[in-house]
């Protein structure tokens, strides 16, 4: 009884299946090393967007202001031209509530003053054109003048010829005439007539000659009065074209005014609509840092944050620099979302739960502050859509997807300290990657 009771504790008569056990484990041991095992490259990350204005938006003050009121509270749902804060001025150059007003009476003003020196042009136009057909009609009238002055000094010019021939023939009988009385051939009364007629025919020729020196005399008057008028009107021709041109500077002038003001009432039209702070697009108000009303705000200076209510998140994630050849656009990476509960079996990323499945768009080129380089992730169509709850900032845990080599592979890379294997990824016409290793 005693050595039954021994047997049946330390059963020492039982065959030992430890050595089955044995072999079965190595055998299982065996085929484990020649399953295939997915290479990664783990890193971490964020959730982003690719695009700027899908970012958080800062709320600035365009204009330096004091808060009246607020129409919203940090949490809030607003609309894209939906009212933030309502400001009023500070600056006393735009206190005046007639400003816009003010300013329109300037503008009306200068127009007035414009439109004063147009007419003034007008006018100016009008005095050169009748001061132009006024020199043309003296000008006219002396050279008509001239002509009747040139013809009266041919005439005279023909007297003084026929004087002068007919004082050559008195004078010429005259001598005739003495020679004859001296020789006692004619008498005293003949001689005194012809003598007589010698004088008139010297005083005949005495009184063309003054004629003709009358005329050229007026002649070279007429010329000076021509050059004279040529000279006055050519000086108020000038001085009337002096205040015309003076009158169109005042012109360009009173438009360039006009055009200031009109930019000025343009800008405080503008201003005036910059008294509300209004959404920039649909989102959700937060990080509101100024309390109450009556604050003063600088100008640009933040109000708060505004996130986007419509967001195509991606996700940057950083990589060591010894990985960085790994890692090429097109790579597959798997990503586990802050918050999403998830069974990751890294050598399996098919096998795994709660991972979604990217694509790599772009890799910067320049290292970061931290020392690693980023890699931007899309999601990858086709695929598990990732999740709609995640958030801009939240923290993601990416694995990109390499090779699939067996497990003794990677058991001895790792005991040796390699790097897994390089490869390129190539992108066919259909849009899905192929690995080729290296």
């Amino acid at each position: 009884m005693k050595l039954q009771s021994f047997e049946n504790i330390y059963h020492v008569h039982r065959g030992s299946r430890v050595k089955r056990w044995f072999y079965f484990f190595l055998a299982v041991g065996v085929v484990i090393l020649f399953l295939p095992w997915t290479q990664n490259v783990k890193a971490k990350g964020t959730v982003t967007t690719l695009y700027q204005e899908q970012r958080p938006q800062q709320l600035n003050s365009p204009i330096p202001g004091r808060i009246v009121r607020w129409y919203v509270k940090n949490g809030d749902f607003v609309k894209k031209g939906d009212t933030i804060v309502q400001l009023t001025e500070v600056k006393e150059d735009y206190m005046d509530p007639m400003l816009v007003d003010r300013t329109q009476q300037q503008v009306d003003a200068k127009k007035g003053v414009r439109n004063y020196y147009e007419a003034k042009v007008g006018t100016t136009e009008a005095q050169l054109a009748a001061l132009n057909s006024s020199r043309e009609l003296k000008l006219q009238q002396l050279k008509v003048k001239l002509g009747q002055l040139n013809n009266k000094l041919a005439a005279e010019q023909a007297e003084l010829e026929a004087a002068t021939n007919e004082l050559k023939l008195s004078g010429d009988q005259y001598e005739r005439q003495k020679k004859m009385y001296d020789e006692g051939l004619v008498s005293l009364t003949q001689f005194q007539q012809r003598s007589v007629s010698y004088q008139n025919a010297l005083a005949k020729k005495t009184a063309a000659e003054n004629k003709l020196a009358q005329t050229q005399q007026e002649l070279i008057t007429v010329n000076l009065e021509q050059n004279a008028t040529v000279q006055d009107y050519t000086e108020k021709l000038s001085k009337i074209q002096g205040e015309r041109f003076q009158s169109m500077g005042q012109i360009e002038s009173s438009t360039g005014d006009i055009v200031k003001l009109e930019n000025q009432m343009t800008n405080y039209k503008i201003r005036q609509g910059l008294y509300f702070v209004i959404a920039s697009q649909d989102g959700q108000v937060v990080q509101l840092n100024k309390a109450g009303i009556g604050e003063i705000l600088k100008d640009g200076e933040s109000i708060g944050s505004i996130v986007p209510a419509h967001v195509n998140y991606a996700v940057e994630i950083f990589i060591k620099p010894v990985d960085l050849p790994l890692v090429k656009p097109g790579q597959k990476v798997m990503c586990v979302f802050d918050g999403f509960p998830a069974i990751v079996f890294s050598g399996w990323p098919n096998t795994s739960y709660g991972i979604f499945a990217g694509k790599v768009i772009a890799v910067e080129s320049n290292i970061t502050t931290n020392g690693l380089f980023k890699a931007l992730v899309v999601e990858e169509k086709g695929k598990k859509p990732w999740p709609p709850q995640i958030k801009m900032g939240a923290g993601v845990q990416a694995i990109a997807i390499l090779n699939d080599v067996p497990v003794w592979y990677e058991l001895w890379r790792n005991i040796n300290g390699f790097p897994p294997d390089y490869y390129t990824v190539s992108t066919d016409k259909s849009g899905s990657g192929n690995e080729k290793s290296k």
